[in-house]
């Protein structure tokens, strides 16, 4: 509990700092979200990927608005009990208003009671928050059909160019390849922004909150798996390399790096449920630099760290992405609905030894769906195939996100 006139003075604080903040670079999110749906507006993602300056973003869109910010440390006994309070402080101090912007909202329990009651006062509810789970979990309980969810990532690669004041090239795309899209570290380069931004989501987003006792265990878990972006596991191989005492507990740690956004895990693809289910994962990193920055050794395979630049890209647009085995393997392919629509290969350099194993890989593929066209993604060289009756294009990934992006906005 916190009381009143204290509340005050932080509402009215945090009121006068965001004035002061600098909006940054233009969000590609900024243009998509409509503030105005009658619903709760979640926008979600890793700590440090720019939810605060989005929310500020889209405030500067309005003549008026509500703000409080629940990772204050001076309000750091607010609970429950006070969000009537809150309110109440906000009309005292301002004119009525129809938005209301909560950042990191999660901390408080219970937080949806009183957003479903501004909701059904026809409110508009922005929120953040860097727990896909426990967001939705709650939303699920008080907010279900009174919600759309938004999911905001690191900078893409056009927005890099924007921070930088760069053309796209190879040259600017090598930076953004190697470095990632997390701005404070791309305007700072120190190594540890991207260690301790590691550090904090493991301390505050998971062993604090799921009260975990082993935590080096789980610090050493997440250091393999980023060091080993594009591989396959098995949760049975994470319960024995690691010691976990059983394959739940593996489980779990996976979803606690998926829920921060930290790691994402695919399957690969069969019409048996039960054959997907049993087979083994591959893993990738929600951002390159993050990789580089924190894995086990000095990490140089730069063939994975395209494929996980391209997984990142194809996860801001579409849920439903597999990898593909049956002999030959093709890294990704992606479902519309029930239908697989696209079979896409990564391949840093084609050469003699590499063409005919991810062109093989990508056919089968295009066979199996039956599709026409398939796409090799490449570090910089531009072809075209024709194999039988299909048609395989290879383009450099530094163009490719620029389309990318285009298209699906």
């Amino acid at each position: 509990m916190i009381d009143k006139e204290t509340l005050r003075k932080v509402v009215r604080l945090q009121r006068e700092e965001i004035a002061l903040f600098d909006s940054g670079i233009e969000r590609e999110d900024v243009s998509s979200i409509d503030l105005n749906v009658p619903f709760a507006l979640i926008l979600s993602g890793i700590r440090r990927c720019g939810k605060s300056t989005l929310l500020l973003q889209l405030m500067k869109k309005l003549k008026g608005f509500y703000y409080f910010n629940f990772e204050d440390s001076r309000a750091g006994d607010f609970d429950i009990g006070d969000f009537e309070k809150l309110d109440l402080i906000f009309h005292e101090e301002y004119k009525e208003q129809n938005y209301y912007f909560f950042d990191e909202i999660q901390n408080i329990a219970k937080w949806e009671i009183f957003v479903r009651r501004l909701v059904d006062l026809k409110k508009h509810v922005i929120i953040t928050g860097s727990n896909a789970s426990l967001l939705s979990k709650e939303l699920g309980t008080k907010l279900t059909g009174r919600h759309l969810n938004h999911e905001l990532f690191p900078f893409s690669f056009r927005e890099f160019l924007n921070l930088k004041k760069e053309k796209p090239s190879i040259g600017s795309f090598e930076e953004y390849f190697s470095n990632g899209g997390f701005a404070e570290y791309l305007k700072l380069k120190r190594p540890d922004i991207l260690q301790e931004l590691l550090r904090d989501i493991l301390a505050r987003d998971i062993i604090t909150r799921y009260k975990l006792r082993n935590q080096k265990i789980l610090k050493d878990l997440a250091t393999y798996l980023l060091t080993n972006i594009g591989k396959k596991f098995t949760y049975n191989s994470l319960k024995e390399n690691f010691k976990l005492g059983s394959v739940n507990t593996a489980i779990a740690f996976i979803s606690y790096f998926e829920d921060t956004y930290l790691l994402f895990t695919i399957q690969r693809f069969d019409y048996s449920m039960k054959k997907m289910l049993v087979s083994p994962k591959k893993v990738y990193a929600i951002d390159n630099g993050l990789v580089t920055k924190n894995s086990a050794s000095f990490f140089d395979d730069r063939g994975r760290l395209l494929e996980n630049l391209v997984f990142i890209n194809l996860r801001k647009k579409n849920e439903g992405i597999f990898y593909f085995q049956d002999g030959n393997e093709c890294d990704f392919l992606i479902r519309e609905g029930v239908k697989i629509v696209k079979a896409i290969q990564v391949c840093y350099e084609l050469n003699e030894d590499s063409k005919k194993r991810e062109i093989n890989g990508l056919v089968d593929a295009l066979d199996k769906f039956k599709l026409k066209e398939g796409l090799i993604l490449t570090y910089n060289q531009e072809d075209k195939f024709i194999i039988e009756d299909k048609i395989i294009k290879a383009i450099p990934v530094w163009k490719w996100l620029l389309e990318h992006t285009l298209k699906g906005r």
